[in-house]
């Protein structure tokens, strides 16, 4: 295959998945299997929830960065596609050589140790997809971190995705070691520095005619520019120059280093995960969060349940809870929705059938009988009749069969009835 079409399959698939994204971000459609794809919630719901499907997706996404490098940078990674439209903005007609950065081996650990020891709060500050869903729902952290990133891209290139991103050091350890790399053939190059001036992370040392694949985000730009096709992807017949490995010693302290903090973060998540627990507030969660403290120790905050809620019920995370919330105000969980347990990528939301969801108790509506008119209009809007009242009387709520809804709460012109939290989410049999 030559590199002309290399590069169209790469920008043609980059770009289709760039208007699923954007689409399924701001709530037009929800492209599933994209989105279920994405590198830290496949972590988490593999080695913290043990999902079979989640390490089958995982396992697929090394298998393909182990035979051709970091193409999932280049065209399925959200953030990735930003930085690269911003390289087209800024126009940089010369881009500099990128170190590969040791301190980000020390990020990494913690961002993965924290999130095994119990909690994702740390990586999610620095994940690109939680980075992106938050942006394009309008946050303030998403706002500010795409501006700086923008600016660093500006700058420096890709130096995000190469020294920062957590998920992109793990797919370059992997990416280091593929079968499939770009290479330069010494006898084709005149080192005339041309694709090292263009390539976006910086990872061609052309006078020493070197390729750090371990950075290298396989834009695939570089085999183009080449006027003597000096620069190859694929498996060498021959080992070509390679960026030079730093001392046994120093290799081995720095892997050691680096476990260390792994084991640290992993003991600080404990904690960290607990103290969550301890501090956030009872407040109403999607069907399928379960508790409180789970959820927030789960939640990506992503948004993408903010953005393709049809009732617009569930709310941004905010300084009285870490992650996203319910809140009914005018409006209340529809009975034939399950949108929310299918969108969810981290499985903070667990995936429930509408049938499992209409017996999911996520809360208690209560009659304040100081306000209620007696009206009745509570009795005909409850999808699960858990409401009953007789002549006279106050309505009456079967705490056996209400599950929270809020379709009570919404109908009543007089604000009597109110949907208190429950600790844990329940299954109700019937």
């Amino acid at each position: 295959m030559n590199s002309k079409t290399i590069q169209q399959i790469r920008l043609f698939t980059a770009i289709f998945a760039a208007i699923l994204y954007i689409a399924g971000f701001l709530g037009f459609f929800y492209p599933i299997k994209l989105f279920d794809i994405n590198i830290a919630p496949l972590i988490q719901r593999t080695f913290v929830d043990v999902t079979l499907t989640a390490g089958i997706l995982l396992g697929f996404i090394f298998i393909l960065t182990a035979v051709f490098g970091r193409v999932y940078c280049s065209a399925l990674c959200p953030l990735g596609l930003f930085q690269e439209l911003c390289l087209l903005l800024f126009h940089r007609k010369k881009l500099p050589l990128q170190k590969n950065r040791t301190f980000k081996y020390f990020l990494a650990a913690v961002c993965f140790g924290t999130l095994f020891g119990g909690t994702i709060f740390i990586l999610r500050l620095i994940d690109p997809y939680t980075i992106f869903g938050s942006t394009l729902s309008g946050t303030l952290y998403g706002i500010i971190c795409i501006a700086l990133i923008a600016l660093l891209t500006g700058l420096r290139g890709r130096w995000f995705c190469t020294n920062i991103c957590p998920v992109g050091t793990i797919l370059g350890l992997i990416a280091r070691h593929a079968y499939n790399k770009i290479y330069i053939d010494a006898e084709s190059c005149v080192a005339c520095g041309l694709c090292a001036q263009k390539c976006p992370s910086g990872c061609i040392d052309f006078k020493n005619k070197t390729v750090d694949n371990e950075t290298c985000i396989k834009c695939f730009k570089c085999l183009g520019l080449c006027h003597n096709k000096g620069l190859k992807f694929g498996h060498p017949q021959k080992k070509p120059n390679t960026i030079p490995f730093s001392p046994a010693r120093r290799r081995l302290i720095i892997s050691a280093a680096a476990l260390a903090t792994l084991a640290v973060a992993y003991k600080a998540g404990l904690k960290m995960s607990k103290d969550i627990a301890t501090k956030v507030k009872t407040l109403l969660l999607p069907p399928g969060a379960g508790s409180a403290e789970r959820f927030a120790n789960k939640c990506l905050n992503c948004n993408l349940c903010v953005e393709n809620c049809p009732m617009k019920i569930i709310k941004k995370a905010d300084s009285a809870f870490p992650a996203v919330h319910i809140e009914y105000g005018k409006n209340y969980c529809s009975y034939n929705c399950n949108k929310c347990s299918q969108v969810c990528p981290s499985g903070a939301i667990r995936t429930l059938t509408l049938k499992e969801k209409r017996k999911t108790q996520i809360g208690l509506a209560a009659v304040n009988p100081d306000i209620c008119i007696q009206c009745g209009l509570c009795v005909r809007e409850c999808p699960r009749t858990a409401i009953t009242k007789q002549q006279g009387d106050f309505p009456q709520i079967n705490p056996d069969i209400c599950i929270g809804c809020g379709a009570c709460q919404a109908v009543c012109p007089v604000n009597a009835i109110k949907v208190t939290a429950i600790n844990t989410q329940q299954t109700l049999p019937k």
